[in-house]
């Protein structure tokens, strides 16, 4: 089997190339077909690099969120994909997009949901002076971050920690993880996924 997967960036796009190589080299039984961002971003030239169409579909572009809404679901549609990935896409999705893919579309949150949910979650568990906090792969709803959880990883946050060096060790793990994910999801066994799955990210 070899699924199709779009994966959504706003960003560099490292864990996109980490799935699309994962991906390459038989780790997951898929493969990497499109990346839409919502900005030019360094994610656009990884995937054309890697071989996967590349396309921006900018809000501003568009007469209303639900225009860009109804337009982003039909460019991820042309491609036939039977998984979406949200990678570091920092839009809330629409309800008329997760309706239309629910159930094969999936977020990576960078902590332990449900703790630190939305757009600044490496800050926030910093903030509250969290001990660990990690990353989740849950499916996509019509809330933000509040979808069915799929797996995830913890990642214990250090003494010396700023948002940047917690971001970066979240997202080792995260290259790890989704690919790990999407696997499961593409060969039906999802239930295989332990909930956490422990700490692993170290300096």
């Amino acid at each position: 089997m070899s699924g199709r997967i779009v994966v959504l960036v706003s960003g560099s796009g490292s864990t996109m190339e980490a799935l699309a190589r994962a991906c390459a080299r038989g780790d997951v039984p898929g493969r990497v077909v499109a990346v839409l961002a919502d900005r030019c971003c360094a994610a656009l030239d990884r995937a054309r690099a890697l071989g996967a169409a590349a396309e921006t579909l900018s809000p501003a572009g568009f007469a209303s969120r639900a225009a860009w809404s109804e337009a982003l679901l039909e460019r991820v549609l042309a491609y036939r994909p039977e998984l979406v990935v949200s990678a570091g896409f920092m839009r809330v999705l629409a309800p008329v997009f997760v309706r239309a893919l629910a159930g094969s579309l999936i977020n990576l949150h960078p902590s332990l949901l449900p703790r630190f949910p939305g757009a600044h979650a490496v800050r926030d568990a910093l903030a509250a002076g969290a001990r660990v906090t990690g990353t989740t792969v849950h499916f996509v709803d019509e809330g933000i971050d509040t979808g069915e959880v799929i797996a995830q990883e913890s990642v214990p946050v250090l003494a010396d920690d700023t948002e940047a060096s917690l971001h970066e060790r979240i997202k080792r793990v995260e290259r790890e993880l989704l690919p790990a994910v999407c696997r499961g999801l593409l060969e039906g066994r999802t239930a295989a996924l332990p909930t956490p799955v422990g700490s692993r990210a170290r300096p």
